[in-house]
C-alpha cells in the first residue's frame, strides 16, 4: 500500500475459518477490530511480558508505555493497530504499515498495494495450546489485510531465529524473499500475494516455475544474442525497424539500440522466436545448439557448458522471485554487503555467468551471494611439515592469529588437538568453505585426515557473508576483520574454483611489493587509488596428489587468503560499492549508476570525471608509469562513495590477476607475476579491461538515461588519458590510447573453447582469443 493510508474506522470484519482441533471440531469465529489504546494496553502489556513474546523487546514496557506506545501508533498515518479476538475474548494483536514509509524504506521495493504486517498471539493458557489456532489467526489477519485495507501483497520480516513464525508464514503462502538488515536484527524478508492466500511457495524448487523461468529465459537469450554478436560469432541483419537473427532452425526478431565497441543493447520485451514460421518459446539451451557450429564448443564439453547455461537460468529465475531493494535504494542508503547481495547479473559480458555447478538447491540457497545468507567457516588443523603459511612483512603468526581469531576460539583449538594426544603447536590452523569441507575435504583427504595430518576443529564463531566472486567471505561478525578467500571446487564460469598452494606461497610477498609501489607514488596519492593488501596465505601439500609431478583439481583444493576488509578505511560519510553495482538494474529496469549521479546533484559529466580520476587514472598511470596491470573488472575494484560520487577506490585481487608486462626488476621469490609484451598487447590491459569491459556497459547506460550522451562520455575518457600523458612526459611506456583501433579479445570465446578451464594462470596471454580489430571510441 505504498501510496495509500491505512484505512482506520472499519466495521468489525469476521473471518469463519476452521481450526482443527478446537472443542466440538466446528468453525470458530475470528475477529479483527481496531485497537483502543485505554481499554485493551493491559492485556497487550501482559503478552509482551511473556517470554514467548520476546521478539518484540518490549518485556520491560509497563502499560502506561504500552499505552503511549499504541497511541503514538494510531496517530502515525502510515500505521494501524489491530486486537484479535476468538469467540469473543482478546487473542492477538496485529500491527499493518506502509512499507514504503515505515521500517522497510531501504531494503525493500514497496509496491501499490503492499502492507507490512505484525503479529503477536496471546501466550497459551495452562491448559494447553488448541491445535490449529494459531495457524487460523494468521490466515484471519492475512485475509484482513486482503479485505479491509486492500493488500495485494503482505510484507513481513522475523527475526531469521524465529523459526517457529517462519513455519507459520510458509502454511499461508509466504514466500521467502531474502535476508535483511531491519531495525537493528537480520531479518527474513517474505512476501505473500493475497490472491494465493494458503498456497504453500517455500519448495526448495519454487524459483523452478514458468512465471519465473520465462523473464530469465528472455533475458538469457537477450544477452546471449548481444555478446556473441559483439564477439563476432553470429551477425543479425536489419529487417526494418527490428533485427533478425537467423539460426538455421530458428528466427529471432527484435529491436536494438547500437553503441560503440560494437556493444548491442537488446530490448527485451520486442525479441521473439519462430520456427518453421510458428511463435516458440525462447530457450537459451536451444540457442547454443543451434548455433553449436558456430560457437565452436568441442563435442566433449558441449554437456559441460550447457549445465552452465541451465544453472545461469535458474539462478537468474531465483532472483526475478525474490526481487530486490530498487536503484534509489541501493544507490543511496543500503550498505556495503546490502549492495552485494543485491545484484543480479554476475560477469556483464559472460553469458554462462552463473554456472556454479556442484550445488545443490539447499547449498545454492545458502551460499550464493545473492541469497546474502551467512555462514561459518570451517577449521582445521593442518599439520606443519605439510602446511605453508606465509604473511605480508609487517604481520607476525602471533599477530595474524590475534587480529583473525578470538583468544577463546584458539584455546578450544588447541584443546581438540590435546585431548588427542596432538602436541597443538606442530599444527596451523586452516579456515575452509563449509561445502567444501563436506564434498572435497572429507573425501579427496580422508587419508590425511586418518593421520592426522589434518584435523576437524569444527565451525568457527564468526559469521561469514559469500561475495559475488562467490569464493570471498565478509566477515560479518567483526567486519574489520579480513575478507577469507577459500577453495571451492564448484564448476563456475570455465573454471573449477580451486585455489593453488604453489600460487599462495608467494602471494603476500607480491601484494607487499605491488602496495609498496601505491603507496609512495604521488600521482596515485592523489588520485586516493590503494589497494587492499592478500596479507596472508596458506596451503596444504601433505596429500598423495602432491607426491606426484602431475596437475590435477585435487592439487587445488585446500588453500585460502586473507585479504584486508576496507571498512577500518572509509571516513564518515562514505559507503563503499563495488564497480560492478553500477551496471545493476532493479526489477523496475532502472539502473543504480544514474541514481547515484541523480543523488549527487552534480552535472553528470562532472561525476564522470571523477570517477575517470578514481578509477581510470590510476590504472593508465600504472600501466606507463610502471608496466604494471591489474585486472579491474567490477567486482575488483571497490568504490569509495560520498553523497553518490566517486572519491576514491580500491582494487583487490591482486595475487592471482596483477601482471608485470616489462623487464622490470622485481624480488626474485615473485618473478612469476613478470610478462613482458609489446606496447599493443600493454595496452590490451586498458583496451580489452577497462575500455570493452566496462566503459561498453557503462556509456550507454547514461545515454539512455538521458545523463550524459555517448560521445561525451568518451570524450571524458580521452581527456582524461590526455591530461595523465600531458602531466607525466617521462612515463616508460608512451602508449597511445587513441589509436585508430586494437586487437578484439572476447571473453566468450574463451569459455565456449574450454568450459573446464579457459585460461591457463600461467600463460594468460597466449590464451587469449581475438576476433579481429575493434575500432577505438577515442580514435
Amino acid at each position: 500500500m505504498s501510496d495509500q493510508t491505512p484505512v482506520r474506522d472499519h466495521a468489525v470484519r469476521h473471518h469463519a475459518v476452521r481450526a482443527t482441533g478446537v472443542p466440538d471440531a466446528a468453525p470458530r469465529l475470528l475477529s479483527v477490530e481496531p485497537v483502543d489504546p485505554d481499554r485493551d494496553a493491559p492485556v497487550i502489556r501482559s503478552w509482551l511480558a511473556h517470554p514467548a513474546s520476546s521478539w518484540w523487546e518490549m518485556a520491560e514496557h509497563d502499560t502506561a508505555a504500552v499505552r503511549r506506545y499504541l497511541r503514538a501508533l494510531q496517530e502515525d498515518p502510515a500505521q494501524d493497530g489491530w486486537l484479535g479476538r476468538y469467540a469473543g475474548d482478546a487473542l492477538f494483536y496485529v500491527e499493518t504499515y506502509d512499507p514504503a514509509r515505515v521500517l522497510l524504506t531501504d531494503v525493500h521495493a514497496a509496491r501499490r498495494g503492499d502492507v507490512g504486517m505484525h503479529l503477536l498471539v496471546a501466550p497459551p493458557p495452562a491448559t494447553g495450546r488448541v491445535h490449529g489456532l494459531t495457524t487460523a489467526v494468521m490466515r484471519a489477519v492475512v485475509e484482513h489485510c486482503r479485505d479491509t485495507l486492500g493488500a495485494r501483497r503482505v510484507v513481513v520480516e522475523p527475526d531469521v531465529r524465529n523459526t517457529a513464525v517462519q513455519a507459520k508464514n510458509a502454511e499461508v503462502g509466504f514466500r521467502v524473499l531474502r535476508e535483511v538488515e531491519v531495525d537493528g536484527k537480520r531479518a527474513l524478508l517474505s512476501v505473500l500475494d493475497t490472491d494465493r492466500i494458503g498456497v504453500r511457495d517455500d519448495g526448495p524448487a519454487a524459483h523452478l516455475r514458468p512465471e519465473h523461468v520465462e523473464p530469465a529465459e528472455r533475458h538469457l537469450v537477450a544477452k546471449a544474442i548481444a555478446e556473441f554478436t559483439h564477439e563476432r560469432l553470429v551477425a543479425p541483419v536489419a529487417d526494418g525497424d527490428h533485427w533478425v537473427l537467423d539460426t538455421g532452425p530458428s528466427r529471432y526478431r527484435f529491436r536494438a539500440e547500437r553503441y560503440a565497441l560494437e556493444h548491442w543493447v537488446i530490448d527485451e520485451s520486442s525479441l521473439t522466436r519462430t520456427r518453421h514460421g510458428a511463435p516458440e518459446p525462447l530457450d537459451a539451451q536451444d540457442l547454443v545448439l543451434e548455433l553449436r557450429t558456430v560457437l565452436g564448443i568441442p563435442d566433449a564439453l558441449l554437456g559441460t557448458y550447457l549445465d552452465e547455461i541451465a544453472s545461469t537460468l535458474a539462478s537468474a529465475a531465483a532472483k526475478h522471485r525474490r526481487g530486490g531493494p530498487t536503484a534509489a535504494q541501493l544507490a543511496r542508503v543500503a550498505s556495503f554487503q546490502a549492495v552485494e547481495a543485491a545484484m543480479t547479473e554476475g560477469h556483464p559480458a559472460f553469458v554462462a555467468a552463473n554456472g556454479r555447478i556442484g550445488f545443490g538447491l539447499d547449498e545454492y540457497r545458502a551460499y550464493a551471494p545473492e541469497h546474502g545468507r551467512r555462514f561459518r567457516l570451517r577449521w582445521l588443523a593442518a599439520r606443519r611439515e605439510h602446511t605453508h603459511l606465509a604473511l605480508a612483512a609487517d604481520r607476525t603468526e602471533p599477530q595474524h592469529w590475534d587480529a583473525e581469531l578470538d583468544p577463546s576460539t584458539v584455546d578450544r583449538f588447541r584443546d581438540v588437538l590435546e585431548r588427542r594426544g596432538l602436541d597443538p603447536d606442530a599444527y596451523v590452523w586452516f579456515p575452509v568453505h563449509p561445502w567444501q569441507w563436506q564434498h572435497r575435504i572429507a573425501v579427496t583427504f580422508a587419508p590425511d585426515l586418518g593421520r592426522q595430518d589434518l584435523v576437524d576443529l569444527g565451525d568457527g564463531p564468526d559469521e561469514y557473508q559469500p561475495q559475488q566472486s562467490i569464493r570471498t567471505a565478509c566477515n560479518r561478525s567483526r567486519p574489520e576483520r579480513s575478507y577469507v578467500k577459500t577453495a571451492l571446487a564448484v564448476q563456475n564460469m570455465g573454471f573449477l574454483r580451486g585455489m593453488s598452494p604453489a600460487y599462495m606461497r608467494n602471494t603476500p610477498a607480491v601484494n607487499d611489493w605491488v602496495a609498496d609501489l601505491v603507496a609512495t607514488d604521488p600521482t596515485l596519492g592523489a588520485c586516493g587509488f590503494g589497494v587492499l593488501r592478500e596479507h596472508a596465505s596458506i596451503g596444504y601439500t601433505g596429500d598423495a596428489h602432491h607426491r606426484v609431478d602431475v596437475a590435477s583439481p585435487q592439487r587445488k583444493m585446500l588453500a585460502a587468503l586473507w585479504r584486508e576488509s576496507p571498512v577500518p578505511r572509509v571516513g564518515p560519510g562514505e559507503r563503499l560499492m563495488t564497480m560492478a553495482a553500477l551496471l545493476h538494474r532493479d526489477a523496475d529496469g532502472r539502473p543504480v549508476i544514474g541514481e547515484l549521479v541523480r543523488a549527487t546533484g552534480l552535472d553528470p559529466a562532472e561525476w564522470v570525471r571523477r570517477y575517470l580520476h578514481a578509477f581510470l587514472r590510476p590504472v593508465v598511470h600504472c600501466l606507463t608509469r610502471h608496466q604494471l596491470l591489474f585486472m579491474p573488472h567490477g567486482e575488483n575494484l571497490v568504490l569509495v562513495l560520498r553523497d553518490g560520487a566517486v572519491e576514491r577506490v580500491f582494487m583487490k585481487d591482486i595475487g592471482e590477476e596483477v601482471v608485470v608486462v616489462g623487464d622490470v626488476d622485481v624480488p626474485q621469490d615473485i618473478r612469476r607475476i613478470v610478462h613482458p609484451v609489446d606496447d599493443d598487447e600493454a595496452a590490451l590491459g586498458v583496451f580489452t579491461d577497462v575500455f570493452d569491459g566496462v566503459f561498453r556497459y557503462v556509456a550507454p547506460i547514461l545515454d539512455a538515461e538521458g545523463l550524459l550522451a555517448e560521445r561525451d562520455f568518451w570524450a571524458l575518457v580521452g581527456a582524461c588519458v590526455d591530461q595523465h600523458a600531458a602531466e607525466h612526459p617521462d612515463r616508460v611506456r608512451a602508449i597511445d590510447f587513441r589509436v585508430p583501433d586494437f586487437e578484439h579479445s572476447c571473453l566468450n570465446r574463451l569459455q565456449l573453447r574450454n568450459t573446464l578451464e579457459m585460461v591457463d594462470l600461467g600463460g594468460q596471454t597466449e590464451s587469449l582469443i581475438r576476433a579481429g580489430r575493434m575500432r577505438n571510441p577515442l580514435a
